[in-house]
């Protein structure tokens, strides 16, 4: 990947994003293998699909993320808030039925 500085014009700029685009969304499928196999423990152990302690810690360590890469931590707090609430109803589908 290009240093954004070292895009010479639009459409290398473009390519970088689309790269990067399409590494976004395979860390995030990875991601979701985690929340499958987080499943399968909660399941044994009894736990539920939502554990707002959980989701609150992860929503803390993000934000500080953010903030130490220079992102708004704001911006951040709402997309993951999101990801997390897609995660929980995913759980809650299997652990649920389970």
């Amino acid at each position: 990947m290009l240093d954004p500085a070292d895009c010479p014009d639009m459409p290398t700029l473009r390519d970088q994003i689309d790269a990067l685009d399409r590494d976004l969304v395979r860390l995030l499928a990875k991601r979701t293998g985690y929340i499958d196999r987080a499943v399968e423990i909660k399941t044994e152990a009894g736990l539920p699909a939502s554990i707002p302690a959980r989701v609150e810690d992860v929503v803390a360590k993000v934000k500080a993320t953010a903030e130490t890469e220079g992102l708004d931590p704001s911006i951040v707090e709402v997309m993951w808030r999101e990801l997390i609430d897609w995660s929980i109803a995913r759980e809650a589908r299997t652990i649920d039925f389970e």
